[in-house]
């Protein structure tokens, strides 16, 4: 024997399904916001900005401890040539003249190549410098785009939110005027099929799309009103109206 409902309260669940449909459709847009994507693709970006910048960096150390190695070499062989100029200008013996000038020689060709190479490493240094500073600027846009981003996705969290909170309040309160047994059997073919209850519209149901059969459609026709009857394609409660063709 089927279960019996007021055609009234059948009818209420048909706006118990639609505000169910929006709870879904409310769950799925928060799971799958544009700005969702984009803050995934944007912390991929800033991922491998972090990591271009820390290697920008080290090289850019590098460069700086061999500059300052450089400029120590230059130090100690400026203090030489300083040193044993004065010793040469001292001395009056000729021998150790013709020694201070060929050290002094040698020292000038070192210095020499050493401020060369201070010149080459004082460009790299530069160059490293600019190179790492361009990261940074991207790592910053970056960062500031996030957090762009994130604020445009608290909004929208927010919208919908504030949408779920109400849909949320008026699916209780029509559910909380259903029979229990009724808003039982609703939810459990809700949970179990997708859809609880299904419009009978000229002959087709709403939850399946389907056009029902003549036999299925006598066997409505000849169902008393406060029956409850289970859609044959759908597995949800048939609710009847006006516009079901019977």
């Amino acid at each position: 024997m089927p279960m019996k409902a007021n055609p009234d309260d059948q009818a209420h669940l048909l706006e118990l399904q639609a505000l169910d449909t929006r709870l879904q459709q409310l769950d799925h847009r928060a799971k799958s916001l544009p700005e969702l994507a984009a803050l995934a693709g944007l912390a991929t970006d800033s991922e491998a900005l972090k990591h271009d910048f820390m290697s920008a960096t080290g090289a850019l150390e590098d460069a700086r401890l061999e500059l300052a190695r450089i400029e120590s070499d230059v130090a100690v062989v400026e203090g030489r040539i300083a040193r044993d100029t004065e010793r040469m200008q001292a001395t009056s013996s000729m021998k150790d003249v013709a020694g201070f000038e060929a050290e002094l020689a040698g020292l000038r060709r070192r210095q020499l190549e050493l401020e060369e190479t201070e010149l080459e490493v004082m460009q790299r240094v530069e160059d490293l410098q600019l190179a790492a500073d361009g990261v940074r600027g991207s790592l910053d846009e970056t960062q500031a785009k996030i957090a762009q981003v994130e604020g445009e996705r608290d909004a929208a969290l927010e919208t919908l939110r504030s949408e779920h909170t109400h849909t949320a309040a008026n699916r209780s309160t029509i559910a909380g005027g259903l029979p229990e047994e009724l808003l039982a059997l609703y939810e459990r073919q809700r949970d179990r099929y997708g859809f609880g209850a299904s419009l009978l519209r000229g002959g087709v149901s709403s939850a399946s799309g389907v056009k029902l059969n003549e036999s299925d459609m006598a066997a409505i026709r000849a169902a008393a009103a406060d029956d409850v009857l289970i859609c044959p394609d759908s597995n949800a409660i048939l609710v009847r109206t006006n516009e079901s063709g019977l």
